[in-house]
């Protein structure tokens, strides 16, 4: 492989965070002969990426927070995205820096293994107002202080849906299915399944139940009784306040992120082996 085959690769990461310094410091010191050049983050405080950034890949060094935070600021951009995880879980951050160092031909090399990501379009109306957010997980409506049950009423595929009373509600896209959507109950969504999964949080209905749908049309929430504290908070990162009268739609974004997959570890073994999934129970 010559240099100019070799991809440029952007280096994203909280350097003010010594663990994770040094893991970036370590990439870029034993992965040099499979890149032609590492590029540093020009805007290291989140902000947004400036326009024709010269890179192939993009490696993101964290827990999974930082591979969903990183990879809104990724959208439209096409640019593969490497998790190398920092953290606890690592479900999507897939490698550790030792695979990706012994997997680092297939990774950098011509055809890495991707998978695409859906990602959600939040739209949030109100008092005129209209605020659309990227989310790559999940955007959930949450009661808040002084935390008596709220109520909203749904639209579903353009349809109306049920009244919810209760904690809140879970609007998830595949890759988030796995996240807040599973603690309360909702399904696992295939990764290649373009859908949404819907899930109330503690609802006074008991025959209210999570429901997978259209990810095209979406779903309509608009806010009829709310606490002082009643927030939607979109991938556990970004909060916005709610009050009576409020609309948020959610529906499947346009844009996909490009995510490349560790050799060997399909989804499902990743549920197997790190969210235990279906584990039998321990025997004597």
């Amino acid at each position: 492989m010559t240099a100019r085959d070799k991809p440029r690769v952007l280096l994203l990461g909280d350097r003010s965070r010594d663990d994770i310094c040094g893991v970036m410091d370590a990439i870029q010191k034993d992965l040099r002969a499979h890149v032609s050049a590492f590029l540093n983050d020009p805007c290291p405080d989140g902000g947004q990426l400036p326009e024709g950034l010269a890179a192939d890949l993009a490696v993101v060094v964290g827990g999974d927070g930082a591979v969903i935070g990183q990879s809104r600021r990724l959208v439209g951009r096409d640019l593969p995205l490497i998790g190398v995880n920092c953290g606890r879980l690592g479900f999507l951050a897939a490698f550790d820096h030792d695979a990706l160092r012994d997997q680092a031909d297939v990774v950098f090399g011509g055809e890495p293994p991707i998978r695409q990501h859906m990602l959600l379009q939040v739209v949030h109306e109100s008092s005129g107002s209209v605020v659309r957010t990227v989310s790559v997980n999940d955007a959930v409506i949450t009661a808040g202080p002084p935390y008596r049950m709220i109520e909203a009423v749904l639209r579903i595929g353009g349809v109306h849906g049920p009244h919810l009373r209760g904690d809140g509600l879970i609007v998830a896209s595949p890759t988030g299915s796995t996240a807040h959507n599973l603690s309360a109950g909702g399904p696992i969504i295939g990764p290649g399944v373009d859908a949404l999964v819907v899930s109330p949080i503690a609802p006074q209905s008991l025959a209210f139940r999570p429901i997978v749908m259209d990810a095209v049309r979406g779903v309509e929430i608009e806010v009829r009784r709310c606490n002082e504290g009643t927030t939607l908070v979109v991938d556990g990162q970004q909060q916005s306040p709610l009050r009576e009268g409020d609309r948020v739609q959610v529906l499947r974004h346009d844009q996909t992120i490009p995510m490349v997959t560790r050799p060997g570890e399909p989804f499902w073994r990743i549920l197997l082996e790190r969210m235990r999934w279906a584990a039998p129970p321990v025997f004597r």
